[in-house]
């Protein structure tokens, strides 16, 4: 991966980690850079599930590809949110 990839990536993991955070209902107990963390791992985690389905690579927007990012990034901010609520 070259570094303008990386970098894009982890752009792309910031809008997925505040997407992801909007989609979970009520009040999230973790701050903006556990999201963003979370966004950057589910849109790495999700481009490499969108690839193996062969949905990563279509002609125009990749809507598929977002929404499993976008699910991942909420299922990893409820995730987090609830360990957060426990201590």
């Amino acid at each position: 991966m070259e570094i303008s990839g990386l970098i894009s990536a982890v752009v792309i993991g910031i809008v997925i980690g505040i997407l992801g955070r909007l989609v979970v209902p009520g009040r999230q107990r973790i701050g903006i850079l556990w999201t963003l963390v979370v966004g950057i791992v589910a849109a790495l985690i999700g481009t490499a599930i969108a690839a193996g389905l062969d949905v990563a690579n279509t002609d125009g927007v990749d809507w598929v590809e977002w929404l499993i990012q976008i699910g991942l990034a909420a299922l990893g901010v409820a995730a987090l949110s609830k360990v957060k609520l426990r201590r």
